[in-house]
């Protein structure tokens, strides 16, 4: 994320249209609608979450130790929760009303629940808890851990079910909406790999052959692709959610952190470290 020790999380309204690139002379496809400042950050900022419910976003602020809760109407952080050990992932479960922070030095899976955010528990999940996903249908958290597995957590229960075996450190990945499939980022093995949340086996690996640093991922779900940034060189790519073949690739901006799909407008945002965001736009099948 940003990098800068006084830093802004960025507010943006998405305008509509289409286009396969967006010129000058087209309406903007983001408007800043608001600046809110987060203070004095030492190094960077990782992942956000939301509580819809209460209005409020979450900033894990990995460089201060520290997790920002900022209220979304006042545009300001209200309260920073203390004590973690380089937190990188958080999300917000509505069905337990609990935000869950993973800590990248300890490898602890912290927890708060309700409007106060009282502390409810720690799981020690072993070493670099990154990424978090919520399967909301069976009530169940995922957290990327590790030299390679994904921790399956029961969220009302708040006890580790059972892991994932990985050929490396998940990076990001994401759980399919109508189906049993995760795909997962793991770059150190040079591969996009495919697990059946079913039988919590790898099913498939998709190389990366000439791309490296496979960070950032989302789900094209209406086109059945999964989009996967790279930083060497910074491209993203389509794969077919099915067979893992290549539909597409298209040059994008630099330290590419984040990739999120806007299924409404059927625009593409890539955030990245350059201090840019890509955004994309649907020619047919051709992005």
């Amino acid at each position: 994320m940003m990098r800068s020790r006084v830093t802004k999380l960025l507010i943006a309204l998405c305008a509509t249209g289409w286009s396969l690139m967006l010129s000058a002379a087209e309406p903007a496809p983001l408007v800043l609608e608001a600046k809110i400042p987060l203070g004095n950050i030492k190094s960077r900022i990782d992942h956000l979450a939301v509580d819809v419910a209460h209005r409020r976003l979450f900033v894990a602020e990995l460089g201060n130790n520290t997790v920002g809760v900022v209220d979304l109407d006042g545009r300001k952080v209200v309260r920073r929760l203390e004590g973690f050990d380089e937190p990188q992932g958080v999300a917000y479960f509505e069905q337990t009303d609990t935000l869950y922070v993973a800590n990248g030095g300890g490898g602890v899976l912290s927890a708060f629940r309700g409007a106060q955010l009282e502390p409810v528990g720690k799981l020690d999940l072993g070493d670099d808890a990154d990424n978090i996903r919520i399967d909301r249908s069976e009530g169940r958290l995922y957290v990327g851990v590790g030299g390679g597995n994904l921790t399956i957590i029961d969220a009302a229960a708040f006890k580790k079910v059972g892991e994932i075996e990985l050929k490396g450190h998940p990076e990001s990945f994401q759980l399919e909406g109508e189906g049993s499939r995760i795909y997962v980022n793991v770059p150190d093995a040079r591969e996009v790999a495919v697990v059946d949340r079913t039988s919590n086996k790898q099913i498939a690996s998709w190389p990366t052959v000439d791309l490296r640093s496979n960070y950032p991922m989302a789900l094209d779900s209406p086109r059945q692709r999964v989009l996967v940034a790279f930083r060497e060189p910074a491209t993203l790519v389509a794969f077919d959610a099915a067979s893992g073949a290549v539909k597409d690739r298209i040059n994008i901006c630099g330290d590419a952190d984040d990739v999120f799909v806007d299924g409404r407008r059927g625009y593409i945002y890539v955030a990245c470290g350059q201090g840019v965001v890509d955004v994309l736009a649907h020619d047919g099948d051709r992005t």
